[in-house]
């Protein structure tokens, strides 16, 4: 028998988290809201000196701590300088293509609080004026932010109050359809922390009491490689949960669970990923093994900041990673089935 999640709990938190702006390192408007959410649910919360989350959930059995982790940073941007024909060259956060982004919407967020829209576009935007728009190298050099507002020179962007340091966030472009499907940008790792809260909101709404106790650990610098590299000591296994891997040589569909069996940082933990798998197969629970050539995540930044632990790592099927992403809410409920028997049996 499958544990009934709150479908509406799940995708209303969902919603709010890919929409709310969160750049590696400009976590603190979301963190703010998912404190709320936490306390709402009757959760302790405590924050890293970092401004990583910890949500603790009492289990029977106080010797044992699983940690769960998922990120809440995303990709962006940062002002690198300012142009004198009035636009911005930005520095990318995290590992993205540049012709991801190119066209994108996106938001300017100065120190002093005031937001300014813009567009991400090529130095040579217009096929109509540039013989050479559309083989043009997508690459940083060649990118620039077009602000929203009537400028002509540098120091109309600075009378702004926009500077060199101010973060990008891009348009998450968030559709959640009624056949299933879910789009938007940062659903690595969104679609993975929303799945801890339907699990949060599962236990307290069924009385369930983990085997052991729990810790959720929200992180906010994953996409620049140190999100985890500091947990509570007393996290005995940490399982990672984020986007599962699509492509050539992948099993994973977008409405599966994918369980890690290795990425570019090495095998994950021989027993947790069989036990993992071995729970999948005897409550039916969707799922794909896989083997992500080009991935890092929590658990190894944790590893390979001395951490012993034994870790592990799992998430929904998401196509076209760092780009337009796509997943589907079976894929986030199978994700939560599986963890939600993992923690209680």
């Amino acid at each position: 028998m499958k544990y009934r999640v709150n479908k509406d709990y799940l995708l209303d938190m969902l919603n709010l988290l890919l929409t709310t702006p969160s750049p590696s390192g400009f976590c603190h408007n979301i963190m703010a809201k998912i404190e709320k959410k936490s306390i709402d649910l009757g959760y302790s919360f405590e924050r890293t000196k970092k401004g990583c989350g910890i949500i603790t959930v009492l289990g029977k059995n106080a010797d044992h701590t699983i940690g769960l982790s998922a990120h809440v940073d995303t990709l962006g941007a940062m002002v690198r300088a300012i142009k004198s024909s009035g636009t911005i060259r930005f520095t990318p956060i995290g590992g993205y293509m540049m012709s991801t982004v190119e066209g994108e919407y996106c938001k300017i967020h100065t120190r002093s609080g005031k937001i300014f829209d813009g567009t991400v576009l090529t130095t040579k935007p217009s096929v109509h004026v540039y013989s050479e728009a559309k083989s043009q190298k997508r690459e940083e050099e060649n990118m620039e932010v077009r602000i929203d507002e009537l400028l002509e020179s540098e120091d109309d962007v600075k009378a702004l109050g926009i500077a060199p340091g101010d973060y990008i966030s891009f348009d998450s472009r968030t559709t959640i359809m009624e056949n299933g499907f879910i789009k938007s940008r940062h659903l690595d790792d969104k679609a993975g922390v929303a799945a801890l809260f339907g699990l949060l909101e599962l236990l307290k709404s069924q009385n369930i009491t983990p085997k052991n106790n729990l810790r959720i650990f929200i992180s906010t610098y994953e996409e620049v490689g140190h999100g985890s590299s500091y947990i509570p000591k007393d996290i005995d296994e940490l399982i990672a949960i984020d986007m599962g891997a699509m492509g050539d040589d992948l099993n994973c569909k977008e409405n599966q669970v994918s369980i890690c069996a290795k990425d570019s940082s090495g095998p994950y933990d021989y027993h947790i990923v069989s036990r993992l798998v071995d729970i999948a197969n005897k409550n039916k629970i969707d799922y794909a093994v896989d083997v992500y050539p080009n991935y890092a995540s929590d658990v190894s930044a944790a590893l390979g900041g001395g951490n012993d632990i034994r870790g592990a790592l799992i998430g929904p099927g998401v196509h076209a990673s760092h780009s337009m992403e796509r997943t589907h809410i079976d894929g986030i409920l199978n994700t939560i089935q599986l963890l939600a028997r993992y923690v209680s049996e």
